[in-house]
């Protein structure tokens, strides 16, 4: 396996992934990253915004993997963990760890605190959240583009 930035050619094979695993655990909706103005330019969206990147986790060619750190706020002192996923035949084997690692690392650099949206239904990724000492919110941080979401968590850096 490889982690590496994504690459242009990459755009749909993300896509795929991010949009499957939306549709198996049933947020293929409106609200979600599913419908992401920019889920079909990921490359471009990383590229163009100031300390933003996305990683994947490949195998045999294949994206099994992802997860994306980007500005939030426009004061630059908070980014958002997006778009962190991991295909089910993969689940399991602490590559969610490696996404971690790799994009709080990164934040650290630039950030002060680190955000992120996501579904109370969603329980392994609230258990890895709160594992890095993601604290959970009341509500949103204003700005927050996920109208389904309903589970808000920010980490100081």
């Amino acid at each position: 396996m490889n982690i590496r930035f994504i690459e242009k050619k990459d755009n749909f094979l993300v896509k795929e992934l991010i949009q499957t695993s939306l549709e198996e655990v049933g947020l293929a909706i409106p609200g979600t990253a599913y419908f992401d103005p920019h889920i079909d330019t990921l490359y471009d969206y990383y590229a163009t915004n100031k300390n933003a990147n996305y990683w994947v986790i490949e195998k045999n060619h294949k994206i099994i993997g992802g997860v994306g750190i980007a500005p939030f706020s426009s004061d630059h002192k908070i980014c958002e963990l997006q778009k962190i996923y991991v295909a089910s035949d993969f689940r399991g084997l602490g590559l969610s760890n490696t996404l971690m690692n790799t994009a709080l690392e990164y934040a650290s650099n630039y950030y002060e605190q680190c955000y992120l949206e996501t579904h109370s239904s969603l329980e392994a990724a609230c258990r890895l959240y709160e594992k890095y000492d993601f604290r959970l919110l009341d509500k949103p941080i204003d700005g927050s583009e996920h109208s389904a979401m309903d589970a808000w968590y920010v980490k100081d850096l």
